[in-house]
């Protein structure tokens, strides 16, 4: 989810093919709203039913096949359908104006879809005993939550959401082109977004095998991800986007960008 997510929008259409599209544009969002929450509760292991370390327990390997080939499921479709030249494909098919909310709903399927199945694999690796340290753990963990919010909000949560599309289509008004901006957190890092998730992803109090599988892995897709959404920034943005690769670092604060 990031900054390229601007698209041109269909503003033609009956009144009600746009309040039919706001409608779902709102699903769209409730559902992403109660997955993201629900993901929350599941990596830090409080409130939700199943969480990452709870649920069905099988033999390991089979835990690793499932749950490797489900993250793979939404590594695909989260990186796939965000590439430009697939925008410019399926929107011959699906309304511009409800692109974007497609795809976060897809990718919130695909995020429930995970949750459901995953296999448990409650094997201690680690722990922190002290119960001090360990709160503080996990606070480091919510404030990476924190700053995935936040730092949707800096770049405009509702057009990354879907929901600044499907208002303007309801007006019959066009999205603005983008604009390339770098508030707050961006100044210090390209990526606040995939940075508060890996820290929000490792600061767990208890490493269980299952935890640390999901944590290596999508910190892997976030670096690749990070890579392929950076090209479609430099053709968006062009030499704009090259000089803040060169004074700004990818996912590391404050560390010069190589």
């Amino acid at each position: 989810m990031t900054q390229t997510d601007a698209i041109s929008q269909d503003t033609k259409g009956s009144p009600i093919a746009r309040i039919t599209a706001f409608l779902y544009g709102l699903v769209a969002y409730l559902v992403f709203f109660g997955t993201f929450l629900y993901a929350i509760g599941f990596v830090s292991g409080l409130v939700v039913p199943k969480t990452i370390d709870t649920g069905t327990v099988v033999p390991m390997t089979q835990a690793l096949i499932v749950n490797i080939l489900l993250m793979s499921l939404f590594a695909v479709q989260h990186s796939v359908m965000a590439r430009r030249q697939f925008k410019e494909w399926w929107t011959q098919y699906v309304p511009k104006s409800v692109e974007r909310s497609t795809y976060v709903l897809l990718a919130s399927l695909a995020l429930i879809l995970l949750v459901w199945q995953w296999r448990a694999m409650p094997t201690v690796l680690w722990q922190i005993a002290d119960p001090q340290i360990a709160m503080a753990v996990t606070v480091v963990a919510f404030i990476g939550w924190l700053i995935v919010l936040t730092s949707t909000f800096l770049i405009n949560h509702f057009e990354l959401f879907g929901l600044h599309q499907i208002a303007n289509n309801l007006v019959g008004r066009p999205m603005p082109a983008p604009r390339f901006r770098t508030p707050l957190y961006y100044k210090f890092v390209r990526h606040p977004i995939y940075l508060g998730f890996i820290i929000a992803f490792w600061a767990a109090p208890t490493m269980t095998v299952g935890h640390l599988l999901f944590a290596a892995v999508t910190t892997a897709y976030i670096v690749v991800g990070a890579l392929l959404e950076e090209r479609d920034l430099v053709d968006l943005f062009g030499d704009d986007y090259r000089r803040y690769k060169d004074r700004v670092s990818m996912l590391v604060p404050w560390r010069k960008s190589a």
